[in-house]
């Protein structure tokens, strides 16, 4: 029923190794092989902390890189400013999954204000776990604008 051929592997200097035909099988041997196959079954860690922890002084220091380089040398424009702040937030978002921490998921959300001798309040809203979950933020000031980097790492199992 099951024909057995010998393959021998002169070249690698290996020992002849017997391997099966399953051209000459039925279906039902076909289903019982496919049967007894076992499934890998991986079980729970129940981990909850991350392997690498969120570290924001290294964080804050890179986005404070970032937001300097960029930013050194312009001047307040309202119109290029919101295409301004999404690249810098892409590249602070890239920045920071560079980094390797695990189990966070990244919220940057930069803010270019011209200075006009004005205040400002900037407020925000999250369900929060206060052990896990973290923020940054990152300042840069020219002579004509003020540009702000928050950044939200939010722990995720």
């Amino acid at each position: 029923m099951k024909e057995k051929r010998k393959q021998s592997n002169d070249a690698s200097g290996m020992a002849p190794v017997e391997e099966e035909s399953f051209t000459d099988l039925t279906k039902n041997d076909l289903l019982s092989l496919k049967a007894n196959r076992t499934k890998i079954r991986y079980a729970n860690t129940y981990r909850l902390e991350p392997y690498n922890k969120f570290q924001d002084y290294v964080v804050r220091k890179k986005a404070q890189e970032i937001l300097t380089n960029k930013l050194q040398e312009t001047k307040y424009d309202g119109v290029s400013s919101p295409s301004l702040c999404a690249s810098i937030s892409e590249e602070i978002l890239t920045a920071m999954k560079e980094l390797g921490y695990d189990r966070y998921k990244y919220v940057v959300s930069v803010l270019i204000v011209e200075k006009a001798g004005q205040a400002i309040n900037v407020a925000s809203r999250w369900v929060w776990d206060v052990q896990r979950d973290t923020w940054v933020s990152a300042k840069c000031e020219t002579e004509t604008f003020i540009a702000l980097a928050l950044i939200m790492a939010c722990y995720y199992e």
